[in-house]
């Protein structure tokens, strides 16, 4: 649970913390810090594409969107990993496994 609300604080840095310390301990911790931390890394390339298009003034609108679907599935994620459920972002692109 911690990986995923520190998301919301520390951006890919917290789920990554959390992922290199208990990464050889916890299976279940491992896989949701890892989960957490792909869905970090996918939101940055959000946001980064809609600062870049910001140029066009659609940036403009889509970042505000980047923030309010990052922040819902982080809630989600916080709330199922509490209940000791394994969750899975939608938009997350895999790379850590």
């Amino acid at each position: 649970m911690i990986a995923h609300l520190l998301g919301l604080l520390a951006s890919w840095v917290g789920p990554l913390v959390i992922y290199l310390m208990k990464k050889d301990e916890a299976p279940y911790v491992r896989d949701q810090a890892a989960e957490a931390l792909n869905f970090q890394i996918t939101m940055f390339i959000g946001y980064l594409v809609s600062s870049i298009l910001i140029i066009v003034f659609v940036g403009i609108l889509l970042l505000p969107v980047v923030w309010i679907v990052s922040f819902i599935f982080h809630i989600q994620a916080a709330m199922a990993t509490n209940k000791g459920q394994m969750y899975r972002y939608p938009f997350a692109i895999r790379m850590i496994t």
